[in-house]
């Protein structure tokens, strides 16, 4: 079996809390008709979640993103992504925890300025 793809699957069943959270209110075409997938494959990354139609990907950073290694590898991870077209939107724990309506509300704003 494919490596990446077993990754794929685990990382969809051992979602964080917070990406369980944001995941009941973005997918089933729940913002606008538009379609989200989580885990999805990137060149040599896996993104939390993607609007492929928009190119528009959304990840959700725990404290461990807050170390200096962290902060380039997030870095150059989201220079791959945009040099691809996509639009990244980074959302910290605590912010899916205490304000879940300003995270929907980023996200439908982004969502609309979208080419």
């Amino acid at each position: 079996m494919n490596s990446k793809l077993s990754l794929i699957r685990y990382l969809r069943s051992n979602m964080t809390d917070q990406e369980r959270k944001l995941w009941q209110i973005i997918r089933k075409r729940a913002i606008n008709n538009f379609r989200f997938r989580r885990q999805y494959p990137i060149g040599k990354y896996i993104v939390d979640f993607i609007c492929r139609e928009k190119k528009l990907i959304i990840e959700v950073d725990g404290g461990q993103h807050n170390t200096k290694e962290n902060i380039q590898a997030d870095k150059e991870r989201t220079e791959y992504l945009e040099s691809r077209g996509y639009k990244v939107l980074r959302f910290w724990n605590n912010e899916i925890d205490n304000n879940i309506e300003g995270v929907y509300s980023k996200i439908l704003q982004v969502l609309e300025e979208c080419l």
